[in-house]
């Protein structure tokens, strides 16, 4: 079966849908209505899923100091080297100065700064938009958005690896869901085609995706949105700054193989963070004056939330400057990349279809994931092992995020840990097949 309509809402068989789910177990019920807590937690032990809090004590950077130890950072988001760096610091510093931290109000009240203003202008120019409007998160804006889009009657056809933050706003709509596999136009066309009879169709996407660092085929979906008359909402969270001449990303990655203008005629919805590559904090829709007014009228996470401290729209709007005035920053990211992408491929592990700055090492079980994980923190260096319910059983992997600060040197010394740990035991499933490999943005 190449798709699946959705099930009653808790049987959602996407990876998203699965990391959000509670414990089934019962556990006893002695210690009052959360007295099966302690048994549902031994359950995620004894499965290996349990998740333990753990706190950074240093400046988010190439390396980051954890139970006192120093660890080559590979872990962050902070794909430009934003988060640190002295403008994007001294921006927030003397907003919160002049116009203090907390933002004291929702926007449609007096959360709304001139800071807010200015930066949705700038994020306006920047993805050539009519207009944008700040969240407080990435995942509010996901969650926001698709709900003041669609509703009960109406049809939503997701990629089913979107981030779970697009996953809750489709649940949150009440719209039915069809889920498409992963980056199949195809099977996209052939649900358009059949599923019709709604009142309003929205197809919704991560354009990079946070785990395997590839694209989605947004020409393709583009052409079907134009086709059938759907909405097209991207969410270009890790690729704004980073993918594109301009750093707009995906969307603009794929306009100068539009040859047809489908994307500029699919009135492209796009959504983004402040939070990674930007360094800063929130997250942001871009479209058409009407839909931004309607979001700032419909969608319940930016009317009934706090508007973020102007210090971090400060911030956001140094950083949009910097990516725009400082080209050379994700060409160069991309470019260091591709290489590690290729030793690791020479060294014999499978980094899947990445063509980013996301470079997965797919190991496949979850228990030699989290070992070689260990192993490589142990040799100083901080990869996070990515397991169920994040990903589907089977599919665990090594997520190395690449950031402008990593050296040759950091590259070189994961290359050694790897290869230190290949015959530990530790290795599980890693292993590359021969198939051609995308070449990326180098």
């Amino acid at each position: 079966m190449l798709f699946s309509r959705t099930k009653p809402r808790t049987q959602m068989t996407t990876r998203a849908d699965k990391s959000i789910e509670a414990p089934t177990s019962g556990g006893p019920v002695d210690d009052g209505p959360l007295g099966w807590l302690p048994a549902a937690l031994e359950e995620l032990d004894t499965a290996g899923m349990r998740r333990r809090l753990i706190s950074r004590g240093s400046g988010q950077a190439a390396a980051v100091k954890i139970d006192g130890r120093r660890l080559v950072n590979f872990s962050s988001n902070d794909y430009l080297g934003l988060a640190g760096d002295p403008r994007v610091v001294a921006a927030a510093q003397q907003a919160a100065a002049d116009d203090g931290w907390g933002a004291g109000a929702s926007p449609l009240v007096t959360g709304r700064s001139d800071w807010h203003r200015r930066l949705e202008a700038q994020i306006a120019a920047l993805e050539q938009t009519e207009a944008a409007l700040l969240f407080p998160s990435g995942f509010a804006a996901n969650a926001g958005t698709t709900p003041a889009l669609v509703e009960r009657g109406d049809a939503i056809f997701a990629d089913a690896k979107n981030h779970a933050s697009i996953i809750d706003g489709c649940r949150l709509s009440g719209a039915e869901r069809f889920i498409y596999p992963h980056g199949d136009a195809d099977a996209l066309a052939q649900l358009l085609t059949e599923q019709t009879g709604f009142r309003r169709r929205l197809i919704v996407t991560d354009t990079l995706f946070s785990m395997d660092g590839d694209l989605a085929p947004l020409d393709r979906l583009a052409e079907l949105a134009v086709q059938h008359n759907a909405m097209l909402m991207v969410d270009e969270a890790h690729a704004t700054g980073v993918i594109g001449a301009g750093g707009r990303g995906v969307a603009e990655h794929f306009e100068g193989r539009d040859a047809c203008g489908a994307l500029a005629a699919a009135a492209l919805i796009r959504v983004g963070t402040l939070s990674k590559a930007l360094g800063s904090a929130g997250g942001f829709v871009a479209g058409s004056q009407a839909l931004i007014d309607w979001l700032a009228n419909r969608a319940r996470s930016y009317v009934f939330s706090t508007a973020a401290p102007s210090a971090a729209a400060a911030a956001g709007l140094a950083a949009i400057g910097i990516v725009q005035q400082e080209p050379d920053r994700r060409a160069t990211l991309l470019a260091r990349a591709g290489t590690l992408r290729g030793r690791l491929r020479d060294a014999g592990w499978d980094t899947g279809a990445s063509v980013s700055q996301i470079v997965p090492i797919h190991i496949g079980d979850a228990g030699a994931t989290m070992r070689l994980a260990a192993g490589l923190r142990e040799a100083g260096l901080l990869v996070p092992g990515i397991r169920p319910p994040s990903v589907p059983a089977g599919q665990s992997l090594l997520r190395v995020s690449l950031c402008l600060h990593h050296t040759e040197e950091d590259l070189d010394r994961l290359i050694a840990a790897l290869d230190g740990l290949r015959g530990s035991g530790l290795r599980g499933s890693g292993l590359a097949d021969t198939a051609p490999r995308p070449s990326g943005f180098a």
